[in-house]
């Protein structure tokens, strides 16, 4: 027993350690379930739209929130949108992606220019809050599940 401990661990392969492979079948477990998936699609729709609003709302001579849209969009269906795909990278990323869903909502007033009109404040206004909620929602995923394996909130699956 003692030579196949020494032999795992002085080839120095992290892949092989066993804390790695329980926290990627975890990460398996959290993405295979119907409401990650879900969080998953609805995040990409919700960035693409967010992309795509100041053409879609009619304010896209706005340049910078314009702008501004265009990019936190493209960033927030990155940041979230290859959940399943990669669980275990963008479950960290669920927080930059909601701190995307509160600028989204601010934006309008602290972009440079004369942004601030009834329809770039509601379209925001709810886009962000809707990214936010994903957001929130894509960060807790895996808690939730270990928690229901578990019995308890937060325990680590052993």
């Amino acid at each position: 027993m003692e030579e196949m401990i020494s032999v795992a661990y002085t080839r120095h392969d992290i892949e092989q350690h066993p804390d790695i492979m329980e926290m990627r079948r975890h990460s398996e477990r959290a993405v295979t379930t119907s409401r990650a998936q879900a969080i998953e699609a609805m995040s990409l729709i919700t960035g693409i739209y967010l992309a795509a609003s100041p053409w879609i709302a009619g304010f896209n001579g706005f340049s910078t929130l314009a702008v501004n849209n265009l990019i936190t969009g493209i960033a927030f269906a990155a940041l979230l949108g290859g959940m399943g795909h990669a669980y275990e990278r963008t479950h960290a990323m669920a927080w930059a992606a909601a701190a995307i869903g509160v600028w989204t909502v601010i934006a309008p007033w602290v972009v440079a220019g004369d942004v601030s009109t009834t329809r770039t404040i509601v379209n925001n206004v709810i886009v962000g809050l809707i990214a936010l909620m994903l957001a929130l929602a894509a960060a807790t995923t895996g808690a939730d599940r270990s928690a229901h394996e578990t019995g308890t909130r937060g325990a680590e699956i052993r």
